[in-house]
């Protein structure tokens, strides 16, 4: 049995599950999400101590079962986590003269960066995607955990952090690892 596949799924008071035989609706106060399920993972919806608790179960155990079992109990979790209180990214713009300003067109939103190319870079924000934008970081919020990590991810990959400045686009928190100059190698180099 997986280990995290055996653990239950609190869920909290104003979220609701959907369950039927191949897919699940989780509805919170931030949205709702769904996902459908493969013919080998069941949900079963529970009360247990006056708490709501989803059990993520196999029906069989071949090896695409037992593989499915803790992947699947993971995406509930986040869907039941995130209607109910979402995820954020926050990125940070690690040089003078890099600015991120927010645009609305057209009820979208739409990110313009200022990144040191010879024009400004525009990133439309999918949807179920929310930015927010000061002179020097940018934070993505959404309720869906994976879309969120990607949509943090392709504008850190508009200027990734280069290894000998360390100038770019990085996560908060993000250390990077500096590769010293050719001067330096030279100097020490013998």
């Amino acid at each position: 049995m997986s280990k995290i596949g055996k653990k239950p799924i609190n869920i909290p008071e104003e979220v609701n599950a959907e369950i039927s035989q191949s897919s699940i609706v989780i509805k919170g106060p931030k949205g709702e999400l769904s996902l459908k399920l493969p013919s080998s993972i069941i949900v079963e919806n529970k009360i247990v101590d006056e708490k709501k608790i989803l059990l993520v179960k196999r029906t069989s155990s071949n090896r695409n079962a037992r593989m499915f079992h803790g992947l699947y109990r993971s995406l509930i979790n986040n869907m039941a986590e995130g209607v109910f209180r979402g995820f954020e990214k926050k990125l940070e713009l690690h040089v003078i003269g890099y600015q991120a300003n927010l645009v609305e067109e057209g009820g979208k939103q739409k990110l313009v960066l200022s990144l040191g190319f010879s024009h400004p870079i525009e990133f439309v924000a999918p949807s179920g995607i929310v930015f927010s934008a000061s002179r020097h970081s940018i934070t993505v919020s959404g309720i869906d955990k994976q879309l969120v990590g990607q949509a943090a991810s392709s504008v850190r990959a508009l200027r990734p952090p280069e290894p000998y400045k360390g100038k770019g686009i990085r996560y908060a928190g993000e250390k990077v690892r500096k590769k010293p100059g050719k001067a330096v190698v030279k100097t020490t180099g013998g």
